[in-house]
């Protein structure tokens, strides 16, 4: 619970809390403290059991810790069942910024069209030698 707190600033803390409760009374709000965080620890499970009851069987591997963003995240990119890595690896941001700035100032880009891997890209700095055909009822 007090993982990040060092000596210190735990010296700091006994101190203070000795100079505003006092010597004589410093046992009881101790007891009072760890009694409530008990208390609070107690409900916070039964409620997680409750939960747990509630949603059944198909959600027995439940953890609620995997409700955090961060935690779940990291577990489906662990998992790699869609394939996740692959599509993160593969793409480079960098290189398709560039691509794109390349084709927006006119630029020939050299490198994207020899490392260009589909062959398919359509170049927007061409234009067309003719018009495309007159539609009347499109319009």
């Amino acid at each position: 619970m007090f993982n990040d707190i060092g000596p210190l600033e735990l010296v700091t803390l006994i101190v203070l809390a000795v100079l505003v409760f006092g010597p004589d009374k410093l046992p009881k709000v101790i007891q009072d403290v760890t009694r409530t965080i008990r208390k609070i620890r107690e409900f916070s499970e039964s409620a997680k059991q409750d939960i747990r009851q509630e949603l059944g069987p198909e959600f027995k591997d439940f953890e609620f810790e995997d409700l955090n963003p961060k935690t779940f995240i990291r577990k489906q990119l662990d998992n790699d069942d869609l394939g996740l890595k692959e599509i993160r690896n593969g793409f480079d941001l960098k290189k398709e910024m560039a691509e794109v700035t390349d084709v927006v100032h006119g630029r020939d880009s050299d490198s994207s069209s020899s490392s260009s891997s589909s062959g398919d890209r359509v170049d927007m700095t061409k234009k067309p030698d003719e018009r495309p055909p007159y539609d009347a009822d499109a319009t």
